[in-house]
């Protein structure tokens, strides 16, 4: 009976040992130093930063959205500076950090995707990173510090909520840390939100001595992007001249007025004018007359 015992205590133990040895090959994984291939920018243009097993890498986006920017209407002076912003940056002169902020739909996102198609040629790469993972940005500037090519981090939709910790780690990186932003790496954000943080009424109401330090600390993050570009809703004007710039580059074959008459429709329908709306306008049209065996004209 004892050597039974015995015999199950030995297996008890190799199995632990199995599972230290697993658990230390696991952590030897996962605290290696993070490294990139240089090929990997030459042989793509956008990347997304991702995480597995506790490790961040960059993931090739193997088919970028690659967004012609002469297909933005009604944002003319916003594309023309972020365009200007970006060509001084590709070319290596100074530059700012970008925030696109206002109504959704309205090419904020288009905006900066539209920059590959231009500029991913002389040298520029897109990084898409989620708000979440500017805790861990540093890792992905070490991985891009003192290349050749130029870099956008790019951070769609972004806003923080009270007590965020990653917005403190964003306003470091912007300005503020001890350690020097690459020279070669700008961000580029969208929000809904001018400041990127919630204001409510009570900053006005708190039982803070100098509350005006509360709301100067929320703005101040806003603040460190250099350039802030205002997105604004449609007019109608606007929104039809979108739906009528897709219509002829599609050579859609209905007229101006029908097309029209439509296009309000179903912005009634959407419940807003925008940039987005038109464009689901156009491919929901476009269908419809394929089906009718009305397909675009050659």
């Amino acid at each position: 009976m004892k050597s039974d015992e015995t015999k199950n205590w030995y297996e008890i133990i190799n199995k632990v040992d199995r599972l230290l040895d697993r658990f230390e090959a696991f952590l030897e994984l996962t605290t290696l130093p993070i490294s990139t291939d240089s090929s990997l920018f030459e042989q793509h243009i956008a990347f997304r930063w991702e995480k597995r097993m506790g490790k961040g890498f960059l993931q090739p986006i193997e088919h970028p959205h690659m967004f012609d920017l002469n297909d933005l209407v009604g944002v003319d002076g916003a594309r023309d500076e972020i365009v200007r912003n970006t060509a001084q940056f590709v070319a290596g002169y100074p530059a700012n950090n970008v925030l696109l902020w206002g109504e959704r739909g309205t090419g904020k996102s288009s905006c900066i995707k539209g920059l590959l198609k231009p500029f991913s040629p002389k040298g520029l790469r897109i990084i898409e990173v989620q708000k979440g993972d500017l805790l861990h940005i540093s890792d992905i500037l070490r991985l891009v510090r003192g290349t050749p090519w130029r870099f956008i981090l790019f951070c769609d939709d972004l806003s923080f909520e009270e007590g965020e910790a990653s917005y403190r780690e964003l306003k470091a990186i912007l300005e503020g840390s001890i350690e020097a932003r690459p020279e070669n790496v700008l961000l580029y954000a969208t929000s809904n939100r001018r400041h990127l943080m919630p204001e409510p009424m009570n900053d006005n109401l708190g039982k803070e001595i100098h509350p005006e330090e509360a709301i100067s600390e929320k703005l101040s993050l806003a603040d460190r992007f250099g350039l802030t570009l205002s997105f604004y809703s449609f007019s109608q004007d606007i929104y039809l001249a979108i739906v009528e710039h897709y219509a002829e580059r599609l050579r859609l074959d209905i007229s101006r007025g029908e097309l029209r008459s439509e296009a309000l429709r179903w912005a009634l329908f959407k419940g807003q004018r925008s940039g987005r709306s038109a464009r689901q306008f156009i491919d929901d049209l476009a269908g419809r007359l394929c089906m009718k065996g009305t397909p675009p004209l050659s």
